[in-house]
Parts: structure tokens; sequence; C-alpha cells
């Protein structure tokens, strides 16, 4: 994908070293202003971790919504996109993707994508084909890999964040949640989603260091370790919310 110069509001600040230590320790992040702007607070920690400064509000004001107020990994995608970032997804989101899709090079993603949209009537299915078929055009990148340990650490300990959209029910260990204060109940809730930062991997422990906007943070703390396959659980199990992505997002030199 060719490098863009992006919109004149993304104020750059890249230098050769931008794209931080090659083993980041901790990302910082700020506590995400309501329960449905997880995804564009993640965002705005990792633009900010690439020099790019944008205000928060702008940004969650600019990223597409679901109608229940949450949104897709491929809507920030989009974003980042827009402003000159070039976009890698490894999806395992398979509500959207049929793995045969990525079995032969010279199956187009975005005919099958359209294809599927119109034979299957969910509206998130179609809002999320939108926004595939927008990312895609744009030049992003799916790719389909196995989830496994070594592809997390790899990733990681290259210097490359990792934004992905996971069960935060999986993760927490906590009650599923019901109604519109999103209550716990272990009876009729249903699990939910949720976006953190992948920043960094702890060889010796086998841990995954996290940063989280949730506030207040079930682990105390928005900046923790969790085991590599608690993790790689949590992501996989992100599919029943539409997410079960890793999105990597790496600033082009102007």
């Amino acid at each position: 994908m060719g490098c863009s110069t992006g919109e004149e509001d993304a104020k750059r600040t890249m230098s050769a070293n931008s794209a931080g230590p090659a083993r980041p320790q901790a990302i910082p992040i700020e506590a995400q202003p309501d329960s449905t702007t997880c995804g564009p607070t993640c965002l705005h920690a990792l633009y900010r971790h690439y020099g790019v400064e944008l205000p928060l509000e702008q940004i969650i004001d600019e990223i597409q919504r679901l109608d229940h107020g949450g949104t897709l990994d491929v809507f920030l995608a989009n974003h980042a996109l827009a402003r000159g970032f070039q976009a890698r997804l490894y999806t395992y989101n398979l509500q959207v993707f049929d793995p045969t899709w990525f079995a032969a090079d010279e199956v187009d993603l975005a005919d099958k994508l359209a294809a599927q949209c119109r034979l299957k009537r969910r509206e998130r299915l179609k809002t999320a084909t939108t926004g595939y078929l927008e990312y895609l055009a744009g030049g992003g990148t799916i790719l389909f890999e196995d989830l496994s340990r070594r592809l997390l650490r790899t990733l990681l300990e290259r210097g490359e964040p990792i934004l992905t959209g996971l069960s935060a029910t999986y993760l927490y260990r906590s009650a599923r949640e019901f109604g519109p204060d999103d209550a716990d109940d272990d009876l009729r809730g249903e699990p939910v989603g949720h976006f953190v930062l992948l920043t960094g991997y702890d060889r010796h422990r086998r841990q995954v260091l996290i940063s989280d906007p949730t506030h207040p943070n079930p682990r105390g703390t928005r900046h923790y370790r969790v085991h590599i396959d608690r993790v790689i659980g949590a992501i996989l199990l992100g599919a029943l919310t539409y997410d079960a992505n890793l999105l990597i997002l790496t600033p082009c030199a102007n």
C-alpha cells in the first residue's frame, strides 16, 4: 500500500525512532470516557505512541459506531488508513470470514464479502462488510494465520503493539452482562467484547503486557500482565461479539 500524507489535523512529530523500543513495556493509555469507547481510546493511545496528536474526543466523534454504541476494529483501522498509516489485520472472526477464502491467492476478498452480504441479512454483518470493503479499498491487508504463542511473541518482540478486540468476559473471568446498564448477571447475561493494546511479552513468565482503558479496572490498574494462553483464548472468543482480530498499524515516514 502506498503511504498517504494523512489529514492536516493529524500533527506528526515522528522521528527516526518513533516506533518506540524493540520491546515496549507499556503504552500510556487514558481511561475510556464511557463503557462503549474502549476502541477509540486504544487508537488514541496508539496514535500518541507513534507521535500523532489528536484529541480523544475528536477520535470518538469520527469513529463509526454500532447501534449499541460500540465499534469494530475495522472502523479503527479505516480511521488510521485515512491518516497515512499502513494496516495489517489478522482475523479469526468466522462470522465474517470463511477460512477457505485464504487458501488460494487468487481469491478476491472484496468479491467474497460482497457476495456473502447479498445472501445473509444480518445487520451487524452488513455493517461490518461495509467497513471491510472500505478497508480493502484503502490498501489494508487481511491475513489468516494460526493464533499461536509464536505469532503473538514474534509480533510483540519486534516492537509491534497490537490493538485487539477480544472477550472481556474471558479476559477478566467476570460475569456476563445484562441490560442497558451492563449489570453483572450470570444467568441472563451475554458475553462482552472489549478493546485493549498488547504492548510486550515476558518470555520468562509467558505473560503478555496489556494497556487497558477500562476504569475502574478489574485488575486494579490499566497496565498489567496476563498469561499468553488466556490472551489467546480471549481473542478467539471475541468472535462472539464480531471481534477476534489483531490490528497492526505502521506509520509511514513523511
